[in-house]
């Protein structure tokens, strides 16, 4: 599989990295045995980078990863990543908070170390309800220095946070220099992360120039939400889809998005995981592409979607039409 630089971390991640989390949630609603089928099949694959957090399935994935990598040859085993949702209306402190959060996650996955510790929370101008304020994380003695400061005790060795809630304050946080990492929300239904300017005729939460902040300032970018919770992938709902944007959150309409944005795409005799998955790997600026996974099938789509590698201009360009006129509707 290929790999690609992590940002100023200089980390060679491969171009998939297996997603740990709720909505996917095969390493918290499948079997022993599935789970421990899907991390082997990941790594004979190339795949190097294993994304999870405390509160996916309420610690039930970083339990999981804990005994699945245990049983994984140490020059084997892949990068982890997890991260800390803080809760603003508790009474412990948030530095309190920071450090229960790694420690916890430490002893789940049996590791003295990860390699990647994130924010969690979305980012807004001032702080509300479980949004931490900019100010917060970016200022003196704020959150990204407590991050910091786990990293200079050996807990983590890179830092990173989620950009998500408000963009224009989530591009200030990447600007200011401490962080490595950046979570980005990028995909067929709202490829505004990756565009210099506003995208003219598309409705959705507009992330505009935040890649390019990325770039900029060496912030590695981890693409989550590459099937927009999953419509992208299939017209199939589970029940465990959440929206985390403003424009996903009608999943009726979303889902008449994402058809209309896989017949742009036109007829690739592929699956629509792996034209969602190829449509992220087109853009060069992204390190690598968070994959969330239900089942085993779902981790082969995943890889054929790699190794077909970026979609044709063509198709990018018939695309970049349809979100011209906002996917029809």
């Amino acid at each position: 599989m290929n790999t690609r630089q992590l940002g100023r971390t200089r980390l060679q991640v491969s171009e998939l990295v297996f997603g740990g989390g709720w909505v996917g949630g095969i390493l918290i609603h499948q079997d022993d045995e599935v789970k421990r089928a899907a991390i082997r099949r990941a790594i004979d694959a190339g795949i190097n980078w294993i994304d999870t957090a405390g509160d996916y399935g309420q610690g039930q994935s970083e339990i999981a990863l804990g005994w699945l990598l245990a049983e994984i040859d140490p020059a084997e085993r892949p990068h982890v990543s997890t991260k800390v949702r803080l809760d603003l209306e508790s009474d412990e402190t948030i530095q309190s908070q920071i450090r229960r959060g790694i420690e916890r996650s430490l002893d789940r996955l049996r590791l003295d170390k990860v390699s990647l510790f994130q924010l969690h929370n979305p980012v807004e101008p001032k702080r509300t309800g479980q949004h931490v304020g900019v100010d917060d994380v970016i200022g003196d003695g704020g959150i990204a220095d407590m991050l910091d400061g786990l990293r200079k005790e050996g807990l983590t060795d890179h830092i990173g946070f989620t950009a998500l809630g408000d963009p224009a304050s989530c591009i200030r946080v990447v600007e200011s220099g401490k962080v490595d990492t950046a979570q980005v929300y990028y995909n067929m239904l709202n490829p505004t992360a990756g565009q210099k300017a506003p995208l003219e005729g598309l409705v959705a939460q507009d992330f505009t120039g935040l890649m390019a902040a990325c770039r900029h300032h060496e912030v590695g970018i981890m693409n989550i939400r590459v099937f927009a919770a999953g419509v992208l992938a299939t017209d199939i709902r589970h029940g465990r889809e959440v929206a985390i944007t403003p424009e996903n959150r009608d999943l009726e309409a979303e889902a008449k998005r994402a058809r209309a944005a896989i017949a742009a795409a036109g007829d690739t005799g592929e699956s629509r995981a792996e034209t969602a998955i190829r449509f992220s790997l087109s853009n060069e600026d992204i390190s690598c592409v968070v994959v969330g996974l239900a089942e085993l099938e779902h981790l082969e789509l995943a890889i054929k979607a790699a190794e077909a590698g970026p979609l044709p201009a063509s198709k990018l360009s018939n695309l970049r039409d349809l979100w011209s006129r906002n996917f029809d509707l």
